[in-house]
């Protein structure tokens, strides 16, 4: 056998190797949301009733949600169990991905991302938490206030969950800046200085990030840039502290390079200003094919 055919059956055999621990990995995740859902299903409608409770404390004795599909009881808090589970799952989720990757990293990638990987989970469930105790109560409250006094208020069940699933994964996705600030840094992208001077795009970005990830309304897109906004400048602060020593070095190196230039440029002009003089008529007899730019002083 050729050592053409060895080398492809080794690379072969990696890679199905590399296919049996991703399925095993993707096994362990799934395990996880099932597991954390069967635990959380009997109080599947308690869980609901606590979700929708920014909104129902702003109805009177006579007012109630309602459910407009058959279906609906059953279906809504089964599909609000089920995202629950991979939220909630959402560490298992990452930790399985990070060992899948974590091999074919470098020492120093592993040092930054592991952290990295710790704090983008806090970040995300602190976006849940923000959206659910300050956004959803001045939101609802707005709602049930602006509305004419003939309106009966009876929102579906679904459209509930559907609106504040929205909500939850915007806001969640939106405290994840400062870790894709301090990656785009890590990766040699940008430096915070560039991103810095780039802050009005930034903000411009933000709000119509939040125009993209919430519901159609001004309260929550505000409530949601606003965040992403000073989220950002912690992700510079947090870059800078991190990377100061390589951050220092890129700034030695390129004052380094602006004095290389500068003293090539000086050479280059000297050299230039020397050339640039005027001939002698000695010079110009035993070397009449030079050029002279200045006439010769007739005697």
């Amino acid at each position: 056998m050729s050592d053409s055919e060895d080398s492809e059956q080794s690379a072969l055999g990696s890679l199905f190797s590399h296919l049996a621990e991703l399925r095993d990995r993707v096994v362990r995740m799934v395990l996880a949301i099932l597991g954390i859902f069967l635990c959380l299903f009997y109080w599947a409608n308690d869980i609901y009733m606590f979700l929708s409770d920014p909104l129902t404390q702003h109805f009177d004795e006579h007012t109630t949600m309602i459910a407009i599909d058959v279906a609906s009881p059953f279906l809504t808090p089964f599909k609000l169990v089920l995202m629950l589970s991979v939220f909630l799952a959402m560490p298992v989720i990452l930790y399985q991905l990070w060992a899948f990757v974590a091999p074919g990293l470098y020492s120093n990638e592993k040092r930054i991302a592991g952290p990295l990987l710790v704090s983008s989970i806090i970040l995300f469930y602190a976006g849940m938490a923000f959206a659910y105790y300050v956004v959803f109560p001045l939101v609802f409250g707005f709602f049930t206030a602006i509305g004419p006094e003939n309106v009966q208020i009876s929102p579906d069940i679904r459209s509930y969950l559907d609106f504040i699933l929205a909500l939850f994964f915007g806001f969640g996705l939106a405290f994840e800046v400062p870790i894709a600030t301090i990656i785009l840094v890590a990766i040699g992208i940008t430096t915070p200085d560039k991103l810095a001077q780039k802050r009005p795009y930034i903000i411009v970005g933000a709000f119509i990030t939040g125009m993209l990830l919430t519901p159609p309304d001004v309260i929550s897109q505000v409530l949601l840039a606003l965040p992403m906004w000073l989220l950002f400048e912690a992700g510079l602060v947090a870059s800078r502290i991190i990377f100061k020593d390589r951050l220092k070095e890129d700034e030695e190196y390129e004052n380094d390079d602006d004095l290389d230039d500068s003293d090539e440029a000086a050479e280059s002009s000297s050299k230039d200003s020397d050339g640039d003089q005027d001939l002698t008529e000695e010079e110009i007899v035993a070397d009449p094919d030079q050029d002279n730019d200045t006439p010769l002083n007739k005697t």
